[in-house]
This record gives C-alpha cells, structure tokens and sequence, in this order.
C-alpha cells in the first residue's frame, strides 16, 4: 500500500514518525559533512525542500535527539556505520526566519532576538544556570527579546561558547532561510538598518567563533557579499546553477518515476509517452 503523502509537512521527525511518503535525502548528510567546509550558503527556490533538509540534519546531528536513529532506519545514510555513530552527538542550534515578515526595523528586530531567547531557553537545564559564573549568568540574563544591537550580535556565540563547554564538543548552527526579513526590509525600506543588524550578528557566529563546528544557512536568493556578507570570507556559496548538492533539493527524474512507481503511475506515464 502506498504511503500517505503529507502535503506542505517539513518536519523531518513527524515524516519518519507517522511513516509518510519520503524521497531518500539522507545523502545530503554525507555529501555535507564530507565536504569539510566551515560555513556553507545553499540558495534553492521555494518548495525545493530546504526547511525540510534543515530538519533533517537537525535530527540526525543534534544530542537532543541522541538515540533516535528509528529515524534514518531504511534510508541511505543509516547503512554507512561511520555515520551511525555521529547521530546525536552535536550540540546543534537550529533557528529558521521564514516567519520573520514585518513591515518596519524594530518589530523584525524583536522577532530576530525572540528566536534567539527560544535557543537559548531550550539549552537552560542542561547548561544548568545555576552553576554558571556570575559574569555568564549576566551575559545570559541579557538576552531578551528587548536587548540592543551589540547584545544581539554576540549571544549566538556566547550560546555556543556554553554549549561547547557544557558537552565537549563545538557546535552546529543551521540557519534557515536566512533571507526572508531581509526582501521584507528591502521592499518595507528598511534594509540599512537590518543588514547593519544582520552583518554584525552573522560575522559573530559563523566566522569569529572559536566554539562553532560547522554552519549551514539556506535561503532563496543570495544577498550581496558587500552587505552582509562582507566579513564572511569562509563562506562556501552553492547556487541553483552549482555541481554541489546538485541532487539534494528537488527531485531528480529517478526520483519521480520511483514515486510514480509506488503509487502505482508507471503504466500510465508509459501509455503517455507512446502518444507523444
């Protein structure tokens, strides 16, 4: 029996969980961690399954979910026994701006730090704040959805700098769609404030940042290296028109004839051709 295709769902673990239809990207994980590089920029259009990959790498690397490798079961990557071992075994944070679309500076700003609060709040018992220095707890006390520029700039790594001390191990950072406030900002008028925002707060957490393992962000467009992206000279950039990953979002044609084979399609997608 075909399984039931779950239209517009991007959560990796719900997917695998209720064992909906799933076309095998678990390559993405291998061709990503093999490729060494530090901090790497996807671009794909919409609804080629970044947010989805995203999930999926936040599944596979990140210790809370050390232990679910049910997850990857059947699929590629589990029958590599060198990245069995990896699964659950990174600190990762995992932040997504698709929802970030508002019309002036301030409000996109507060959203911005919310989602950093939300990081920093799913990391407290295991950091165990009451165990931290008085300078850190005050470093932490000052994240707020409230918090000034400077603040903002520097709490990814600060975050990173505690989670590496409290696990041993560097930190992943996947950012997805890292674009989407700044088209609102263009559109809305304000993009010199929010690229000043976001320059500072990229360039300290994915290039002087000591604590950081490995760093992905996705988007739909790449915005200009002279803004944002100006400081960023470890930044590996794959377009639609790069080799890399070139199988990794969308579908390739075997993939859809594997599809159209489960759902029973082959013979009408035969039939189809021979009247072309």
């Amino acid at each position: 029996m075909a399984k039931t295709i779950s239209i517009g769902q991007q959560d990796f673990e719900k997917l695998r969980v209720e064992d909906c239809f799933y076309v095998d990207k678990t390559s993405f994980i291998r061709e990503w961690w093999d490729s060494k590089d530090v901090v790497t920029l996807i671009t794909r259009p919409r609804r080629f399954g970044k947010t989805l990959n995203m999930s999926m790498l936040n599944c596979f690397f990140s210790n809370r979910y050390a232990g679910r490798g049910d997850l990857f079961e059947g699929l590629s990557i589990w029958e590599d026994e060198k990245y069995r071992e990896l699964q659950g075994t990174y600190p990762v944070i995992f932040l997504s701006f698709a929802g970030i679309k508002y019309v002036n500076y301030e409000t996109t700003r507060k959203e911005i730090n919310a989602l950093i609060v939300d990081q920093f709040d799913l990391y407290r018992d295991a950091l165990n704040y009451s165990e931290m220095s008085s300078r850190d707890q005050q470093n932490y006390d000052a994240v707020s959805r409230e918090m000034d520029d400077g603040t903002a700039s520097k709490s990814l790594n600060m975050l990173c700098r505690l989670l590496e001390r409290r696990y041993g191990k560097k930190v992943i950072v996947l950012l997805d769609e890292y674009d989407t406030p700044l088209q609102e900002a263009y559109i809305h008028g304000f993009w010199d404030e929010l690229v000043s925002y976001t320059r500072a707060l990229f360039n300290n957490t994915f290039k002087t940042n000591s604590h950081l393992e490995r760093g992905l962000m996705t988007g739909i467009t790449r915005v200009s290296k002279e803004s944002i992206f100006s400081d960023l000279n470890n930044l590996k950039v794959i377009t639609t028109t790069s080799n890399g990953y070139a199988t990794a979002f969308g579908f390739t044609e075997a993939e859809v004839f594997a599809a159209m084979d489960e759902r029973g399609l082959s013979e009408k997608d035969k039939k189809d051709k021979d009247l072309v």
